[in-house]
């Protein structure tokens, strides 16, 4: 039995990442600071310890791989790097796409992109904390890049506004062109190949960032999982901006297409990703459990920063043609 420890494990990602190591056989063995109550199916092995302190717990400890789901700065990646260099075989490190310097519009990008030089905010940070990695465990890791990670036990509610809001019916703001390209993935379906990668001990850079389709497909997708009936109106990316929606938070998977930085941020390859193992479930599945769990949820599933329902209409009555 492979003896998997997960850097994290109880709000999102790392919850899924248990039940796939259970799932795959694994003896598992989670390590944080103990801040969230979260009771499993099945008795796991809990260490405690902080990524910006005290790790003594994982002294002495010997595991065949780790996957870290919770590592966001260099200094937490070093103080990782130091307690378990002689202690793990490899080592999967969950970054972000948010590591590139720019998204330029219309310009799909691979693995091989420049990764911004800054030092501070996300994206930097998780930048910075990959050259750690590689630089302490050199042949023995994987970088994951995810984009958006959707599905069930989502705290920030991005992609749970478009099932919710289907199901509540009506007329609905659709935002930018019907075709434009979207992409996201299924939590379950990234912890599964975090755990492949991980027992399979793969090397290397991917992306995580789900399969490709329209905005279309997607709010398809998501009325496909609802009883109710609604109507796409659909908003172009100019009256959006006048209108001052927040892109991506407003409303959830909108960018600008011409936005300069941003607005090629859905064009990643997951080409390197799909030969390396990841498989992803069809979008109607992700939309039918995630609108399952957000029912049972409550306010717990909501997006705090979407567009509330009197500034949708207030938009759709007067900043949309239909």
């Amino acid at each position: 039995m492979k003896k998997l420890l997960i850097l994290g494990g109880t709000v999102f990602l790392g919850r899924h990442v248990l039940d796939a190591a259970l799932a795959a056989g694994c003896e598992a063995t989670l390590l944080n600071r103990g801040t969230h109550d979260v009771q499993f199916a099945q008795a796991v092995e809990q260490l405690r310890g902080d990524r910006d302190g005290d790790l003594s717990a994982l002294k002495g400890r010997a595991f065949d791989a780790v996957v870290d789901c919770s590592g966001y700065t260099p200094a937490q990646l070093q103080r990782s790097c130091d307690a378990l260099r002689d202690q793990v075989a490899h080592y999967v490190f969950v970054s972000t796409i948010s590591v590139y310097a720019r998204f330029a519009p219309g310009c799909a990008y691979d693995e091989t992109a420049d990764v911004t030089t800054a030092v501070d905010g996300y994206g930097g940070a998780k930048a910075r904390a990959e050259d750690v990695i590689a630089k302490a465990m050199p042949g023995r890791f994987a970088t994951v890049r995810p984009g958006l990670i959707v599905g069930p036990f989502d705290p920030s509610g991005r992609f749970t506004y478009w099932p919710s809001r289907l199901n509540r019916g009506g007329t609905v703001l659709a935002p930018g062109r019907p075709d434009r390209p979207v992409q996201f993935i299924d939590v379950r379906d990234l912890a599964q190949w975090c755990v492949h990668l991980a027992l399979q001990r793969t090397p290397g850079v991917f992306h995580a960032v789900g399969t490709s389709g329209s905005m279309a497909q997607a709010l398809q997708a998501c009325q496909s999982a609802s009883a109710s009936i609604a109507e796409l109106v659909w908003c172009d990316d100019a009256a959006l901006v006048r209108a001052q929606v927040a892109p991506w938070t407003g409303l959830p998977l909108w960018i600008p297409e011409a936005d300069p930085d941003f607005g090629g941020m859905l064009l990643g390859s997951g080409h390197r990703a799909a030969e390396a193992g990841l498989q992803t479930r069809p979008w109607g599945h992700t939309a039918r459990d995630t609108l399952a769990w957000a029912q049972e949820a409550g306010a717990a599933a909501h997006c705090a920063a979407a567009l509330a329902p009197e500034a949708e209409a207030h938009i759709l009555r007067n900043c949309c043609h239909t």
